[in-house]
């Protein structure tokens, strides 16, 4: 294939139609960028979706390349996604398809449209460090939206070629406020909270007997193994849940343990489920250099919502144990640990 030459000053924008991209865009276009638009369909069939996205690029006055990546996707991530439930793992299909989809989609079209530069609307910062010529995911200045922790697998082909427009805005309202103030017809969108490839209304439990697959029935037990009653199938449940178990022990009993080899849940104590250890796997880091970090103290978040807690790593082959200075409560296997130095995401793996 014919190689096509870089232009520093093009960049390939993921668009979605929501407001935050939108912003993206308009920010870029106000630095003197020529923004192009990329939307992928997750699903194949998702209309609207297209069609928003691409009402956004008209009124914006930008290109808009268009991609169905819905075999890609569901081999990557929805497999994923079914076959973690149902092994007692509770995924994050995000962290899964920023790699290996979405932003190797972004690297691969820049590439082919001779853009340098790929941009999306996600809320962090980026940040060089000459010294040791790498490029890192830094936090946000808005710390309630901050998404860094969602970007911890990015590698160096990715993070170099990187621009991040929202990272330094630290209030919501400012994104809209660029969006009225340039008459954007999705000002007002409100931010989506559903997961992309399941329809508004349907949960994750429906979706996944709607793919096709279903566990079985097994027992509630106790931590010294005592059969407390049954369970509908580990697909239905997640460490640290309380609600919708459908036993009642006169007491708030709470899942602390899913067992998909003998089918079993352990329930206990909501004190059952703090731990100082939390074990990963499957690490990355972005430098490739998880032992600089060894025996070190970092920041640590041990799923998206939690808060950077401190922890000293050790690091055997691809296995990192973080002892936690103060008590993690419900460290769920199958989420991502992601650990920090100041602002800066430094690596993470899967919880165990």
């Amino acid at each position: 294939m014919k190689s096509v030459k870089m232009n520093k000053n093009k960049v390939l924008l993921g668009l979605s139609g929501g407001v935050d991209s939108t912003t993206a865009a308009l920010l870029l276009k106000e630095k003197g960028f020529e923004v192009i638009g990329y939307y992928f369909d997750v699903t194949g069939d998702n209309i609207d979706a297209a069609s928003e996205a691409m009402k956004t690029a008209e009124q914006l006055g930008i290109e808009l390349i268009c991609e169905d990546v819905s075999e890609e996707f569901s081999k990557i991530v929805i497999d994923n996604f079914c076959s973690e439930y149902l092994k007692g793992r509770t995924p994050n299909p995000c962290i899964v398809c920023n790699p290996n989809i979405k932003f190797k989609k972004l690297i691969q079209h820049a590439d082919e449209i001779g853009a340098h530069y790929i941009a999306t609307g996600h809320y962090c910062r980026l940040e060089y460090d000459e010294k040791d010529d790498l490029y890192y995911v830094c936090r946000s200045a808005n710390e309630k939206k901050d998404q860094s922790y969602m970007l911890y697998r990015l590698g160096q082909d990715v993070l170099s070629r990187l621009i991040f427009p929202l990272g330094d805005f630290t209030d919501k309202s400012d994104i809209r406020d660029v969006a009225r103030e340039n008459n954007m017809l999705n000002a007002e969108k409100k931010d989506s909270q559903e997961l992309c490839f399941v329809d508004p209304g349907m949960n994750y439990v429906d979706y996944i007997k709607e793919y096709g697959l279903e566990s079985m029935p097994g027992k509630f037990i106790d931590k010294d193994g005592n059969i407390l009653g049954n369970h509908k199938g580990i697909v239905n449940y997640t460490i640290g849940q309380r609600k919708g178990l459908g036993i009642a022990l006169g007491k708030p009993s709470f899942i602390t343990k899913i067992d998909c080899e003998n089918n079993c849940i352990t329930l206990g104590d909501n004190a059952d489920l703090f731990t100082k250890k939390v074990l990963c796997k499957d690490i990355f880091f972005p430098g490739n250099n998880p032992l600089k970090y060894d025996n070190k103290h970092v920041l640590a978040k041990t799923r998206y919502s939690a808060k950077m807690s401190t922890a000293t790593i050790n690091i055997q082959s691809d296995v990192i144990t973080a002892l936690f200075d103060e008590p993690q409560r419900a460290a769920t296997p199958g989420q991502s640990i992601v650990f920090y130095h100041k602002d800066r995401v430094i690596g993470g793996g899967f919880i165990e």
